[in-house]
C-alpha cells in the first residue's frame, strides 16, 4: 500500500506550509509597518521574511528558501510581463528625449555606482554586477503606486516607459558582464563566450514563439476577461517553465514576452488584464523571501557599501533625468524633479539578477547578493514613499487618492 497512514516524525515543512507561512507573516509585517504611518508595507514584508529566516528564528532555513524559489520566479514573471505589456515600442522609438534620458541616466548610474564601490575596495566584478543591477528600477513599486493613485498623464506615462527601458538596459549590461564573471569563476572557454549569447538570443526566441501563440489563442477564445486572465497566467507559467527547460533567462523571457505581445497584437485581441489580488499575493512572497535571504552579519558589513550604492544611484538618476527633462524635453523644474524621484525604487530585476548569479555560482552569489539586497531593503523603504510624493506633486493624481502602502 502506497502513502503514509500516520505522520512522518519528525515533521517536515512542505511547500504548502511554506507558502502559507511566508504569506501570513508577510501580511502581518506589512500591516504593522503600515500602522506606523510612515513605513510602507513592502518594508514590513522584508522584515517579516528576515525574522523568519536563518539570521533570526531560522524557521525558514536554507533548504526551505531554495524551495521558495518557485514563488519568487512566478512573482518576478508577473511583474516583468506586466511591465513589458505597458511598453509601447513604436511610441518609445519616436521619442528621442525619452531614449536620451534613459541612456544617460543608465550610463551615469553604472559609472557612479561602479566607481563608488571600487573606491571602497570592493572587487571590480562585484562592483560591476552591482552597478548593472543598479540601473534597474522596481516595476512592481511604480506600477502599484500608479495603479492605486489612479495616476494618469505625461509624467506618469514617461515614468512607466523609463522603468521599462531601464530594466532592459540593466539586463543587457548584466549580460555583457557575464563573460567576465564566468572567467572569474574559472569556467571553460565555451561557457565564457557562448553562454551569454545563448541566454540572450534564446530568451528572445522563446518569447517570440509564446507571444505569437498567445495572440492566436486570444483570437480563438474571444474577449472574455476570465478566459484571457487564465490564458495569460498559463502563458506566464509556460514561459517560466520553458526558460528553465532551455536554460535561458527567465527575466528577459518574461519582459520580452510582454513587449512582443503588445507589439504584434495590432488587432487588440487581448484585453487589458489586471492581475489584482492574485498578483499581490506573489508580490508579498517576493519581498518576504528576499528578506529571509538577508544575513545579519553580512548586512552589517555591507551596510556602508549599500548606503554608498544608494547615494550614487540617486545622484546619477536624479541628475541625468533632471538635465534632459528640463533642458531638452521641455518639462519645467517641478516636473523634472518629480519624474526623477519616481526612479528611486529598486527591487524586481535586481533581485532576479542576484538569484540568477546564485544559481550559477552559489558562493559568489551569496557574497554579491548581500550588497544588492541591502540596497534593495533601503530603496524599497524610501522608494514607494518617494514615488507617491512625486506623482501627487505632478497634478496627475485625484486629490483624494491615497496609497495603502
Amino acid at each position: 500500500m502506497n502513502g503514509h497512514l500516520f505522520p512522518i516524525w519528525p515533521p517536515e515543512f512542505n511547500q504548502f506550509i511554506l507558502f502559507g507561512l511566508i504569506l501570513i507573516a508577510g501580511l502581518i509585517g506589512g500591516q504593522l509597518a503600515h500602522r506606523t504611518g510612515y513605513l510602507p508595507r513592502i518594508t514590513g514584508y522584508i522584515i517579516a521574511g528576515f525574522l523568519l529566516g536563518p539570521s533570526v528564528t531560522n524557521l525558514i532555513d536554507g533548504t526551505l528558501l531554495a524551495n521558495a524559489r518557485v514563488f519568487v520566479d512566478i512573482a518576478l514573471g508577473l511583474i516583468l510581463f506586466q511591465l513589458g505589456m505597458l511598453l509601447d515600442v513604436r511610441a518609445v522609438g519616436k521619442d528621442r528625449t525619452l531614449l536620451a534620458t534613459s541612456a544617460l541616466e543608465s550610463a551615469l548610474s553604472f559609472i557612479l555606482i561602479f566607481g563608488s564601490l571600487a573606491l571602497m575596495g570592493i572587487k571590480p566584478i562585484y562592483a560591476a554586477l552591482a552597478a548593472a543591477a543598479g540601473i534597474s528600477v522596481s516595476p512592481a513599486v511604480v506600477l502599484l503606486v500608479v495603479r492605486e493613485l489612479d495616476a494618469k498623464g505625461p509624467i506618469t506615462d514617461r515614468a512607466i516607459n523609463l522603468v521599462a527601458l531601464n530594466n532592459v538596459i540593466s539586463f543587457f549590461a548584466f549580460t555583457l558582464i557575464l563573460p567576465t564573471l564566468h572567467a572569474e569563476q574559472n569556467a571553460g572557454l565555451v561557457t565564457i563566450i557562448l553562454q551569454p549569447m545563448y541566454a540572450l538570443f534564446g530568451s528572445i526566441l522563446v518569447a517570440y514563439g509564446l507571444a505569437h501563440a498567445t495572440v492566436r489563442i486570444a483570437k480563438l477564445v474571444g474577449k472574455s476577461h476570465a478566459v484571457q486572465f487564465a490564458l495569460l497566467i498559463g502563458m506566464i507559467m509556460a514561459a517560466i517553465g520553458t526558460a528553465k527547460l532551455f536554460a535561458v533567462s527567465q527575466l528577459l523571457t518574461l519582459l520580452s514576452l510582454g513587449i512582443m505581445i503588445k507589439t504584434i497584437d495590432r488587432e487588440e485581441s487581448l484585453l487589458s488584464i489586471e492581475f489584482g489580488h492574485g498578483g499581490g499575493i506573489f508580490f508579498i512572497i517576493l519581498f518576504a523571501v528576499s528578506g529571509a535571504n538577508l544575513h545579519l552579519n553580512e548586512l552589517a558589513v555591507a551596510f556602508a557599501a549599500a548606503m554608498l550604492f544608494v547615494f550614487a544611484r540617486f545622484v546619477a538618476k536624479t541628475g541625468a533625468i533632471y538635465v534632459v527633462s528640463r533642458y531638452w524635453a521641455g518639462y519645467d523644474t517641478k516636473q523634472s524633479v518629480m519624474l526623477s524621484l519616481t526612479m528611486l525604487p529598486m527591487a524586481g530585476l535586481a533581485i532576479g539578477i542576484v538569484n540568477q548569479i546564485t544559481e550559477m555560482y552559489p558562493e559568489f552569489g551569496a557574497e554579491f547578493g548581500t550588497i544588492v539586497l541591502a540596497a534593495v531593503a533601503i530603496l524599497e523603504t524610501l522608494g514607494p514613499i518617494a514615488t507617491e510624493f512625486a506623482l501627487k506633486r505632478t497634478g496627475e493624481v485625484p486629490t483624494d487618492a491615497k496609497v495603502e502602502h
